[in-house]
């Protein structure tokens, strides 16, 4: 039997859940997001698809979700109940006996070893909509990247094979921000220099992408570009690499003195997580979003790894001045303290993103 990877991923996921919970509300377009109240300030966690043709996504933000679909029926994030739902997916997962890795609520990776890899892949969405009447979509590759990326092509409720013998003819003529692990400015440093197609990419001279991007991250551009990941499918217990809060404010903060206020409050939130975890900090970011939602983030590291509130207070300060004049009212403030050396993101690529497309919104 030859060796694949599998990337199962939960289709419109909490959604779905709360579909469950009140059947009234099949075939209609619903929309999960902050408290539930479409007139405050928050974010979509997820838009069923029903929601998604109206133009509603994953990351916008709710007054604008109400704009699109008026019609919707919007609904608080309850985040136990998506939980327990996640729980009896991954519990089915394993049924099988092979080695799963869990990504998130909604999303992991699967090593398999089959003769017939998209059958078994159907009997895991029977099995798993069995157990939990969720739908999920499945992507085949020979590695992580592969398979996540085959995904997306397999949505909503479908299976997709995306491995080295087809890579090419598949991504090739596509934008270099369809790699997973390649975000929007990558893809505009990469057009800069003439690369707006991973087939470009993946044949560019490394020399010119380690000038551009470094002597690491240049080649590993070119890597991805190929399809080739060499991380393993591990069961490992997820350790985070940091903690974080953070804070939309329904009244803009328009003074200094009120953006201070409020970054130190959260700061001081934050340094009592990192006391909980019981690893100290070696480093602090902070996340200002600026009307209308222009978001930015700077960060700082500490001399010496801390737990102390009073470092984090200020190296949160620190990071804020990092920032350019802020001379717009500030929407949202969060801070966020991470542990020990950083490491790669994103879904262990072997190389630290760019600017990865990650948030704790669900997108499937």
């Amino acid at each position: 039997m030859a060796a694949f990877v599998f990337h199962v991923d939960l289709d419109q996921f909490l959604a779905a859940v709360e579909v469950l919970r009140r059947p009234e509300l099949r075939g209609r377009p619903v929309v999960v997001g902050g408290d539930g109240d479409p007139t405050k300030r928050g974010v979509v966690s997820t838009a069923s698809y029903e929601a998604r043709e109206y133009g509603v996504g994953s990351g916008m933000p709710l007054r604008t979700a109400l704009k699109r679909c008026p019609d919707a029926v919007f609904l608080p994030v309850d985040a136990p109940v998506y939980l327990e739902a996640s729980r009896r997916v991954m519990d089915t997962l394993r049924s099988f006996g092979f080695v799963v890795q869990v990504m998130g609520w909604d999303e992991a990776f699967i090593a398999v070893e089959a003769d017939d890899p998209e059958t078994l892949a159907r009997d895991i969405q029977a099995r798993v909509l069995e157990r939990t009447e969720l739908w999920c979509s499945i992507g085949i590759g020979d590695n992580k990247l592969q398979a996540k990326i085959a995904t997306d092509a397999g949505k909503p409720a479908g299976v997709f094979t995306l491995t080295s013998e087809s890579w090419m003819g598949w991504m090739g003529p596509r934008p270099t921000d369809a790699l997973w692990g390649i975000g929007t400015k990558t893809a505009r440093r990469l057009a800069t220099i003439g690369i707006r197609t991973v087939d470009q990419l993946a044949s560019a001279d490394l020399d010119r992408l380690g000038v551009a991007f470094g002597p690491s991250t240049g080649p590993w551009l070119a890597q991805l570009a190929r399809g080739e990941d060499a991380s393993p499918v591990s069961d490992a217990p997820w350790i985070p690499k940091g903690v974080s809060r953070e804070r939309t404010f329904q009244q803009d903060l328009a003074t200094h003195d009120e953006v201070l206020r409020e970054l130190d409050r959260i700061a001081l939130e934050t340094a009592e997580d990192v006391r909980k975890d019981g690893r100290p900090a070696a480093r602090v970011v902070v996340k200002v979003r600026l009307i209308p939602f222009i978001t930015k983030t700077r960060g700082v590291a500490f001399p010496a790894p801390s737990s102390a509130p009073e470092d984090i207070a200020a190296g949160a300060r620190a990071a804020l001045e990092r920032f350019p004049p802020i001379e717009r009212p500030v929407r949202l403030l969060g801070v966020r303290a991470e542990f020990g050396e950083l490491e790669a993101v994103g879904g262990g690529l072997g190389h630290p993103m760019l600017d990865i497309r990650v948030s704790d919104a669900d997108d499937g």
